[in-house]
Formats: structure tokens, sequence, C-alpha cells
């Protein structure tokens, strides 16, 4: 009797191992140009960034990011001569995507996701394909207009995990910096008073004040010398020790650029709150290199 106890539970466990592999065991990272080929992807994107990653009341995904994602999927498949596969969208806040690509749980990430020296130790990249840089959101009746306008007093918001955070931690230590898990709480709190600005970079920025007309601003951060505080390259992040996958996103991103897909797509979504800029050096990740 015990003997068979324990082969019905040897049995349930195989079967439940089975119907969630996910919950079992852990397969290590995916791998995209294999999901493409099988039919099947796992693409990450933020939720709750207007204009560039969002999922609408109807649970479709919006903005720049899943539409360069999905270009990126079809042009691949196209080449190859496979079947587009189906999309799976996955949330991806910033503080969790190295883990979530590492662990197997998305193929690949575009999701305002600016490449770092430090986040190439995690993952791989392809891009950049965006350009953008750091930016602060302030009620429209704020006196604020930069860095130099910031106090002890001053409440500035960001996400955890973020660049920006990082940025402004170093920059302004005496500030209140409040990190909250997303930047639409940041603008929630923002619209309340809860805090007094909001930095990230401009092309979020952009999309949320498009969602408060009239009553929030954009200001570009900008050094003495009139150049920009900081350069933000986005790009789409991959497990390491995928060299093809790299290598055939940065071809399709290169094609998104070259067809006049991607001046389309920013358009489509960001209006003219930015301008689409000069294609960046695709493939080219000098500028994670520390300067001697």
């Amino acid at each position: 009797m015990k003997q068979l106890f324990k082969g019905g539970l040897a049995a349930i466990l195989a079967f439940t191992c089975t119907a969630g592999l996910s919950a079992c065991s852990n397969s290590g990272p995916r791998n995209l140009l294999d999901d493409i080929e099988g039919g099947h992807v796992v693409l990450g994107t933020k939720y709750d960034q207007p204009g560039l990653g969002a999922r609408t009341p109807e649970k479709e995904f919006v903005g720049v990011d899943p539409d360069v994602s999905r270009f990126v999927v079809s042009y691949i498949a196209n080449k190859h001569g496979w079947e587009e596969p189906e999309i799976t969208w996955r949330e991806t806040p910033s503080a969790q995507r190295e883990t979530l690509i590492n662990n197997g749980e998305v193929d690949m990430i575009a999701a305002t996701y600016s490449i770092s020296a430090s986040r190439l130790r995690a993952v791989d990249f392809a891009g950049p394909y965006l350009l953008t840089h750091q930016a602060i959101l302030v009620r429209a009746d704020d006196p604020i207009s930069g860095l130099q306008d910031m106090t002890s007093e001053t409440k500035l918001c960001s996400v955890t995990g973020s660049t920006p955070a990082q940025k402004i931690k170093k920059a302004l230590p005496e500030v209140q910096l409040q990190e909250f898990d997303t930047y639409s709480a940041c603008v929630e709190a923002l619209a309340r008073g809860k805090v007094d600005a909001l930095s990230t970079d401009a092309t979020i920025l952009a999309g949320f004040a498009q969602q408060y007309p009239g009553t929030m601003k954009v200001i570009e951060l900008k050094k003495e010398d009139g150049a920009y505080w900081t350069n933000e390259n986005y790009g789409i992040g991959m497990a390491k020790g995928q060299p093809d996958s790299v290598a055939e996103v940065n071809e399709a991103l290169n094609a998104l650029h070259d067809s006049g897909e991607y001046e389309k797509i920013i358009k489509k979504n960001l209006g003219d709150a930015i301008e689409p800029g000069a294609k960046p050096k695709i493939g080219d990740l000098s500028f994670t290199e520390e300067k001697k």
C-alpha cells in the first residue's frame, strides 16, 4: 500500500511538471532564434509607459517598444522562411529585467532598456535603436527649470533599479529621492502633489505629459556647456552566449531604420513630442567603455 502511494504521488508530480515545467525546473535562458523557429516567443515590455510600452484595457500591447519588438521578430522569421511566431507578452519592471532574462522567462526585452556597462555584465544587448536623454517632469506651475533649482526640500521620484535613479543619487545627494516600483505611480504622486518632480528619460516623460495636457511639462537636463546631461541608448536585452541572436536582431534593427519604419513608429506613438533623431550606431557599444 505504501509503495502504491509513492507510485501515485510520483505520477501526480510528473503530470504537474509536464503541464507546467517552469514550476518544477529551471531550463535556463531561452534562445530567441530557436523560439522564433519553434513558433512561440515571450517578449518583455513595460505595461505602464504611455507611448513607449503599455497594455490597454483590451489587453493589447501598444507603444514604440512593442512595435520595435514585433518588427524584429517578423524580420527574422521572414528572413529564414519561418512562420511568424505567436507572441506572449511579459511585463518586465526595471529592477527585474536581468533576472527575467537569465531565468528563461523571456526571450528578449525591449522596455526603455538603457544599455550600460553594469548591465552588460549580466546580459547581452542588440542595438542601440533609440537615443534619448534624461529629463524631469514637473507640474506646469512649478518654478523648477533644471537641476540647479533642486534643493534638500525637493522630493524627486524615480523608479527602483532604473538608470536615472542611480544618476540622480550620485549628482544630487541632498535631494529627497523617493523610489517607486513604476513610473505611473510616480506620475500619480506628482499629480497629487506628493512629490515635486519625476526624473527619467525624455521619451517616457513625453508620453506621460500627453496624458495631462496643460498641467505638466518636461524639462530637459543640460550641462553648463549646453550638452545633454546624459545619453540613454535603448537596446534589446537577451541572455549571454547567443551571438547569433544578437547579430540577427542588430540586422533587423538596421532594416528598421533604413526602411523608414522606425520614424513611422515614433510618429505613431509619440506624435511631435520628440524627433526620431539620427540612426544610432547599431551594434557599436563602445559608449559603455570607461573613458580614460
